[in-house]
């Protein structure tokens, strides 16, 4: 029997695709619970480690993670602001740079946070609390027509009109305060449905990414780690949602080829070299064994590029 301990395949895919080095200099943009940028920070032994969140309470789990670790700093901070974190640090370009969209394990646990359906809480679903819209906010103030639209965008949702006319006709009547609520808006839309209705997960996971913005910070964070990155540095992205990776893949694919710049007449004024190199033409998945360990694994895909030298 092999007593070896399970090490995720998701995770050796990243500490392989970041190629994590002795010395190096890398950033973890979503350190969540600190679960990455723990192995980062063993792996690259003397380097150093930059690890940022916009969610105050994963910024102090991971800092108790990654206390042992000395070359090892983390941020309150947005993706977004990489570059400001940087020079704010010192640091002039990096070796890697990961990105995990998506919520956490840790968030959808805390029932107070208001992520999940699973659990009675306040319709929140802030990653930064300090942000001033919080779901029920934002539910407030959606249309039917603009719910219906971030339903079917956001969580691929069929039936996103009727989903939608039920949250408002609960939230006209008074009766949108917290997830039990939005969950039995959903439900009483789809009462023909037998048990729990497949779309509780996707409603949800589609509100929580419109309130967080969470596909424009993570395209303007992809942008700003391939900024970040020294010629030869990785760049590795996670997706958990066909729109995140979709938003990974363009931006990853629009970087790796070369682009014209044209006068207002057509002629070319120039031509943009390629910024990046793809090193995953398609994705990388989890297998079987993750998924049974960790059945939130199941819609992970982890796409990787390296920075070409500047010509």
């Amino acid at each position: 029997m092999d007593a070896r301990p399970h090490i995720p395949v998701m995770l050796e895919a990243v500490l392989q695709w970041l190629d994590v080095r002795p010395g190096g200099i890398y950033v973890d943009c979503t350190a969540g619970a600190g679960g990455h940028a723990a192995a980062v920070a063993e792996r690259m032994g003397d380097g150093r480690l930059i690890a940022l969140d916009r969610d105050p309470s994963a910024v102090a789990l991971a800092r108790e993670r990654l206390d042992p670790f000395p070359g090892a700093a983390v941020v309150n901070a947005n993706y977004a602001e990489l570059a400001a974190v940087l020079r704010e640090a010192e640091v002039a370009a990096v070796d890697g740079v990961l990105i995990d969209a998506g919520v956490s394990s840790m968030q959808l646990d805390q029932a107070e946070r208001g992520f999940s359906f699973q659990a009675d809480g306040p319709l929140d679903m802030r990653m930064d609390p300090a942000q001033e819209v919080d779901a029920r906010t934002f539910l407030m103030r959606c249309t039917a027509e603009e719910l219906a639209g971030l339903l079917r965008d956001y969580g691929d949702v069929g039936p996103a009109k009727r989903i939608a006319a039920a949250i408002c006709a609960r939230r006209n009547a008074g009766r949108l305060e917290d997830t039990g609520d939005l969950a039995a808006a959903v439900r009483e839309a789809l009462d023909f449905v037998q048990g729990e209705p497949s779309e509780l997960r996707t409603v949800f996971q589609a509100v929580r990414m419109a309130v967080n913005e969470e596909l424009k910070w993570l395209e303007a964070g992809l942008r700003a780690g391939m900024d970040a990155l020294r010629p030869g540095g990785r760049l590795v992205a996670i997706a958990f949602h066909s729109g995140e990776d979709r938003v990974v893949k363009r931006v990853l694919r629009e970087a790796s080829r070369r682009r014209r710049e044209l006068h207002p007449d057509g002629r070319v004024r120039h031509t943009i070299p390629a910024a990046l190199r793809l090193l995953t033409p398609k994705p990388v998945m989890p297998d079987a064994e993750e998924v049974v360990r960790n059945p939130r694994a199941k819609s992970a895909r982890l796409r990787a590029a390296e920075k070409l030298e500047e010509t």
